[in-house]
């Protein structure tokens, strides 16, 4: 990284900023983002009416050009040369962190291939606003942002995601959230869940509640604004339930059995049945003399 700003420096090659913009409260931005919007010479944006509101209100006044997930590829060559010729560029999107379920990720790799040097501000995001919101498990969790429309797309990924541990963490749209919410509960069952609305804003509401439930509610009431839904991951209750289903039917004789055809030697086998049914080993050793 040293050795890049250096080569900047004696190529007068100018620099990329990626700058958080407000999820809401226009007074979330920071001091540095600030600084940084006053100082570039020009501001790539996702939607150029949206950042207009915001630099007015901060009686910033910069050109701006459209960087949008639809012209990322185009318009990252084109930044990418305005660099090579001195030109400082701020990266913005309408809210939150560039690259971050937002247009960014593009323009980062063709940086990291051209070795040309681009900083990353910290700054407003919505689903760590929301993951602290929600009161689950903050310690481990794994944001998928929106989850593909169709279902031969997001059956995979829920597949994936459904025996995670984690906190889960997904973004959608009032429109979508009715259906998103009765696809998670098909497919993860009944979890506690948390759903963040219109986070840092005037009618923002933080909705802790179970899938069903929520379901029921938005069938009653219309869903307004966008939506952070953070799941509660796989309990362990759920684990042992489906650990239960697969021996329940058996005789102990055959729960023995099946962990020794997986390769246990009985002595394994018979303490895993006797932790399985909270039973004492030598309980459970009398059905594997046989063995």
């Amino acid at each position: 990284m040293v050795n890049n700003v250096l080569n900047n420096m004696e190529n007068s090659i100018g620099m990329l900023y990626l700058v958080p913009t407000p999820i809401g409260n226009l007074k979330d931005i920071t001091l540095r983002a600030l600084e940084v919007l006053k100082s570039v010479d020009l501001i790539a944006a996702e939607d150029t009416r949206v950042t207009l509101k915001l630099l007015n209100h901060f009686q910033i006044k910069k050109p701006l050009i459209s960087y949008h997930k639809y012209n990322e590829n185009v318009k990252s060559e084109n930044i990418i040369q305005r660099i090579k010729e001195g030109n400082n560029i701020a990266l913005v999107t309408d809210a939150g962190t560039p690259g971050i379920s937002d247009p960014g990720s593009v323009i980062v790799s063709k940086c990291i291939e051209e070795g040309i040097d681009f900083e990353v501000l910290p700054g407003a995001s919505a689903f760590t606003t929301a993951l602290v919101y929600s009161g689950l498990d903050t310690t481990k969790f794994l944001f998928r942002g929106f989850l593909p429309r169709e279902n031969k797309y997001r059956i995979p990924v829920i597949n994936e995601l459904k025996d995670r541990r984690e906190t889960l963490i997904f973004y959608e749209a009032p429109h979508r959230i009715i259906s998103t919410l009765q696809f998670l509960y098909d497919n993860l069952g009944n979890r506690e869940v948390a759903l963040c609305r219109e986070l840092t804003k005037l009618h923002e509401e933080i909705k802790r509640i179970t899938l069903k439930d929520a379901i029921e509610y938005y069938n009653d009431n219309s869903p307004r604004g966008e939506y952070v839904i953070v799941v509660q991951g796989k309990s362990d209750y759920e684990i042992e339930k489906e650990n239960m289903a697969e021996w329940e039917d058996m005789s102990i004789k055959e729960h023995i059995l099946k962990y020794m055809n997986e390769g246990l030697n009985k002595k394994e086998a018979v303490k895993k049945v006797a932790k399985d049914r909270n039973l004492p080993k030598k309980e459970i050793y009398k059905y594997s003399i046989e063995l």
